[in-house]
């Protein structure tokens, strides 16, 4: 009997060793179970209810420059690619030539104005010698024809000398707006005229148009349905190629009176600010036009949406677990941003960093994350 309760003794203080030593065991366990992740919180945000389109940017003004007159090339005042003022100097020809015709129009009008003087003189010499009967009526009559010659004369040769300081002043090509100046097709020393074809061009840089075709199923939708905004209301924004988003709002100034027989679309035209000139002529570019006001949205981050052969969906963090959330995902959303338009109410967690460790049902330690870690 005191054999066998000894052997009790020693077996309940093995039972506690043993206890003792598998509770911290199955509390590591426990602990390394749950998986580390990265959360946010899905929001809802007013997100624009926006078209998207397919534009190009033009500029409003555009000049080609052109030779108006013939002579050598004597200098290219500009650099090519920077911005010129109107009315800024580009070329320089050769003006000793026109100079010269100025100074033979200024000789013949002198002359001119000479012989318009002479004719009036005579003119009233033969109207006195007729007032006192000493005249005829055919001299006088011939003294007034040469004075109507005279100051035909004078008239042609004000005009011969307007056009010759217009030449000279043609020998100084300047910039008909300001802008953005292109390359030079000619170098100075050239022979340059109005055969040499365009010289350079010039773009106007603020603002700028953006056209846009707008298939005429949207036209017709909004007829249908009486939602006809004012187009000078109807916001428009444009993102890059490389999915940046231009910082600056245009707004529609034109929609074309006829529809494309080819594409059975509509050209629309919108204006641009321009300020920092980073938008550039022929640019193709996304355009978005915000045809109704902003609708509340759930919003989560793109890092979050996980793709299988059931559609898409989001891990999101219940009672201590990841949970499968299906959802559909819509049009919208800003930056790396996705707006989801069934699945989410907003308020749940959604994970967003660790999802290569997680599976559905796994227990998980969930960690808000910053916009930064997001986005990664």
């Amino acid at each position: 009997m005191v054999r066998f309760s000894l052997l009790l003794r020693v077996l309940g203080c093995v039972l506690g060793i043993v206890g003792g030593l598998i509770r911290p065991a199955t509390a590591q366990s426990d602990s390394v179970a749950a998986v580390p992740v990265g959360t946010v919180v899905a929001q809802r945000r007013p997100i624009d209810q926006a078209l998207d389109f397919v534009g190009r940017v033009e500029a409003v003004g555009r000049v080609e420059v052109r030779a108006r007159v013939t002579g050598f090339l004597e200098e290219v005042l500009f650099k090519e690619g920077e911005p010129v003022k109107d009315g800024a100097k580009l070329y320089s020809i050769e003006p000793d030539l026109f100079e010269a015709a100025v100074k033979q129009a200024e000789g013949a009008l002198e002359r001119s104005r000479a012989a318009q003087t002479l004719a009036a003189i005579q003119l009233q010499r033969a109207q006195e010698l007729l007032d006192r009967n000493s005249g005829t009526v055919v001299a006088r009559d011939q003294a007034r024809a040469a004075l109507d010659q005279a100051k035909g004369a004078v008239t042609g040769d004000e005009a011969n000398l307007q056009t010759a300081r217009i030449n000279l002043g043609y020998t100084h090509i300047l910039a008909p707006i300001a802008g953005r100046i292109g390359r030079t097709s000619v170098t100075k020393g050239n022979v340059v005229g109005p055969d040499s074809g365009v010289l350079t061009s010039i773009v106007s840089q603020d603002p700028m148009y953006v056209t846009f075709p707008v298939s005429q199923r949207e036209f017709l939708r909004y007829q249908h349905t009486g939602d006809r905004p004012d187009r000078s209301k109807i916001g428009v924004k444009i993102r890059f190629q490389d999915g940046s988003d231009y910082n600056q709002a245009g707004r529609v100034d034109f929609v074309n009176v006829s529809v494309d027989r080819a594409t059975d679309t509509i050209l629309v035209r919108a204006v641009m600010p321009n300020p920092g000139g980073a938008l550039r002529d022929g640019q193709l570019v996304r355009v978005a036009l915000q045809v109704q006001a902003p609708e509340q949205k759930v919003v989560v981050p793109q890092a979050a949406l996980i793709a299988d052969q059931g559609g898409v969906y989001v891990l999101a963090v219940e009672d201590g677990r990841a949970v499968t959330k299906r959802v559909k995902p819509g049009q919208g959303g800003t930056g790396a941003d996705t707006v989801i338009d069934e699945g989410l109410s907003g308020g749940e967690l959604i994970i967003v960093d660790g999802l290569q460790r997680v599976r559905p049902g796994v227990t998980v330690r969930a960690s808000p994350v910053g916009p930064s870690a997001s986005r990664t």
